[in-house]
Order: C-alpha cells, then structure tokens, then sequence
C-alpha cells in the first residue's frame, strides 16, 4: 500500500468515512475532522510510519507541517519519510 492510500485510510477512519470518500482536495474540515481528531490523526500516522510530524496543535499556524489538505498532508508525510533514517 502507497503512503498516500494508508494517509487516505487514516483519516477515513478519523472522519468515520470510506477511503474512496477521501479526495486529495479535501480538507480536514471539510470532512468533519475537529481538532481532536486532527491530534488522533497525527498520532496515528506517525505510528504507521514510524516518523515524527513537526506540528503543534496549540499553535498550527505555527507549524512547518501544511496540514491545508489531504494533498498537502501526503507530500508532506512522503517528504518525512523518503528524509527517515533507514531502520
């Protein structure tokens, strides 16, 4: 499975959706995602790729992680993970 298929699939399951009701245009908001679930969303993403995601949920306007959609949230997930340490 491609990263950008398991990010699709992490945040259907957040938004309580099915993948292919997941577009790379979406945002967060757009599919009914709030805060938390943005949290819940990091957490499991960093822990299906073994990789941290430089983002403050106090601060997001802050954050160097473009979190604007699901487009954004996958290049930005491939740039982490292609830039890992090799285990």
């Amino acid at each position: 499975m491609s990263v950008k298929d398991r990010v699709i699939a992490i945040v259907a399951e957040q938004a309580v959706l099915e993948p292919s009701d997941v577009t790379l245009e979406n945002t967060l908001e757009d599919l009914g995602i709030d805060s938390l679930g943005l949290v819940e969303s990091i957490f499991a993403i960093e822990e299906e790729f073994d990789i941290t995601i430089p983002f403050n949920a106090n601060e997001p306007e802050k954050s160097d992680f473009d979190i604007s959609s699901v487009a954004t949230i996958i290049a930005g997930i491939e740039k982490l993970v292609d830039s890992a340490p090799a285990a």
